[in-house]
């Protein structure tokens, strides 16, 4: 029925996760913004609409039409943001891509997963609240943890990757942007295949 159709043709989501502010920016913790710049680089476009509070763009991607969001709400409250965009789209939770940090995988590796739990981390917590459920697509940056014993875990995340770590990352990040047409076009499995 006409009244069923989807609003505005958008049919997947792709969510970069990070805090706003200049505070923030190049942090551990900002390696979804990060992705989605890249991508937004690669796929010329420009973030230049500040809706669902989040900057968005929308994209043809793997050949559908995508809104990329980079939520300006902080990490923790970053499901608001993404529920409220999912529910005004009618889009399913498994066309909701997150590209997050990952302090449990070593820096530089990127592991894309269909679903799961949060994994501790309080953005992708947020957003299984806000989707009701756990099974959404995600690209998980790895940024490592700390080596020396009593560092604290978020003053790790919300620090800066310098010297090895930073060219790592750079070039992990140009993956997980590479991937997100590949997992809309050909589907999870095969951009695990590719990436994982």
């Amino acid at each position: 029925m006409f009244f069923n159709r989807n609003k505005g043709g958008i049919t997947w989501l792709v969510v970069g996760l990070g805090n706003p502010g200049s505070k923030y920016e190049s942090t551990r913790h900002n390696m979804g913004f990060l992705a989605v710049d890249l991508l937004a680089e690669k796929e010329k476009f420009k973030f230049n609409k500040l809706r669902f509070r989040a900057w968005t763009a929308s994209v043809e991607l793997g050949g559908e039409k995508v809104l990329v969001m980079k939520p300006q709400t902080y990490m923790n409250l970053s499901g608001e943001s993404v529920g409220e965009a999912a529910r005004f789209y009618k889009i399913p939770a498994d066309h909701v891509i997150v590209i997050s940090d990952d302090i449990s995988l070593p820096t530089g590796k990127l592991r894309i997963r269909a679903g799961g739990s949060a994994g501790g981390h309080n953005g992708l917590k947020n957003i299984i609240q806000h989707l009701g459920t756990d099974q959404f697509p995600r690209i998980k940056v790895g940024v490592g943890s700390p080596q020396q014993a009593g560092y604290d875990v978020v003053d790790w995340v919300i620090g800066k990757p310098m010297g090895e770590d930073q060219k790592t990352l750079l070039d992990t990040l140009g993956r997980a942007a590479d991937a997100v047409p590949v997992l809309i076009a050909q589907g999870v499995d095969k951009a695990m295949n590719r990436f994982n």
